[in-house]
């Protein structure tokens, strides 16, 4: 394999957490959009394994759905030959960098972040009487996002509303090293793409979310039984919506429908609800068809990468290389002009 990502594009960097399973949502709002990326640009992808710790967890099972996850984007297409694409605690020199960009970043800044306060928030009630613990790390978060970013000078990155405040910080941070230390970063850019807002189908109100249960998400996976029951268990009409337009359970439904390659008949559907001649029975019965075939490939492209794979962890050890490749050859200019000597040489062990 190659060392680095070839293309004529920039360096586009995101990253995905490790839940054990990919739902239609992370892969209709995330990662059909990263493999579309890699016919433009050069990519960097990761499993963001680190980030996943700052909220309580098993550390089996952190393990457990971080090569769950890893072999799902490979899966769902994510080439290795065309991006990088690795795990983020394989590159240790993330951790270092981000400690050096903690200098750059203020305590102020940091604890205005909106995900900061809305996280904590939910760890502080979700505790027991004698006090919430919020990890320090969470705090760190965003300076952690920066490093992995800055780390291959990724020009762009694709991200959500709810992330853009925390790529406002990267940008920020690259601006003040280039202030102090000489121009060297890039300030990433938003990569503004059009990616459908996928919902919960038993309450279209929230978002797809595996931490909300199993009859909130369908699973890219998933079999064609599971998948048909909750499309036809799925809620249409939840109340009326906002300035007399689309029911959200009937609008979610639709965007499924266009997002798994069907838009012209999303979009028939959707002027038949406008008109009143639009059958639910119809819609949740096209939708499921269309997702059942979507789910049924899904899971021959990941029996396939798993026959090919074999030893996921050896695997995720090469990408590691290849990633480290790239990280390591930042950090060590960054180290230079910021005045830290290069870092010693391992002693021999004695056997």
């Amino acid at each position: 394999m190659r060392d680095e990502p070839q293309s004529t594009g920039r360096r586009v960097y995101s990253g995905i957490q490790p839940t054990s399973v990919m739902t239609l949502g992370n892969y209709f709002g995330a990662v059909q959009n990263w493999v579309r990326l890699q016919d433009e640009h050069e990519c960097v992808y990761c499993v963001v394994d680190l980030h996943a710790m700052t909220a309580p967890y098993d550390p089996s099972e952190l393990r457990d759905s971080t090569r769950e996850m890893f072999v799902s984007l490979l899966a769902a297409g994510v080439d290795p030959e065309r991006s990088v694409v690795y795990v983020q605690s394989t590159v240790p020199e993330q951790a270092e960098l981000c400690w050096l960009l903690a200098t750059l970043a203020s305590l102020g800044d940091l604890s205005r972040m909106t995900q900061f306060k809305e996280k904590a928030g939910a760890q502080r009630r979700g505790d027991d009487a004698d006090g919430a613990f919020i990890p320090a790390a969470l705090l760190f978060y965003p300076i952690l996002q920066a490093a992995d970013i800055l780390a291959y000078r990724a020009d762009a990155v694709p991200v959500g509303d709810d992330q853009s405040q925390h790529l406002e910080m990267s940008r920020g941070i690259a601006r003040r090293f280039n202030s102090r230390f000489g121009n060297f970063f890039a300030e990433p850019e938003t990569l503004l793409t059009t990616v459908p807002r996928v919902m919960s189908t038993a309450d279209p109100t929230r978002k797809m979310s595996k931490s909300l249960g199993p009859r909130h998400f369908v699973g890219l996976f998933e079999d064609e039984g599971s998948v048909r029951r909750k499309i036809r268990s799925a809620v249409t009409d939840s109340g009326a919506a906002e300035g007399g337009g689309i029911s959200p359970g009937v609008d979610n439904l639709l965007t499924l429908l266009a997002a798994s390659g069907h838009p012209e008949e999303a979009d028939r559907m959707r002027e038949e609800y406008r008109i009143g001649k639009l059958r639910y029975v119809d819609l949740k019965g096209r939708t499921a068809d269309a997702l059942a075939a979507l789910t049924a490939e899904m899971r021959d492209r990941r029996a396939d990468v798993e026959r090919r794979v074999g030893d996921v962890d050896e695997v995720v050890a090469e990408m590691g290389a290849r990633a480290r490749s790239i990280a390591g050859a930042t950090l060590a200019r960054v180290r230079d002009r910021m005045g830290i000597f290069p870092p010693g040489r391992s002693p021999a062990t004695e056997l």
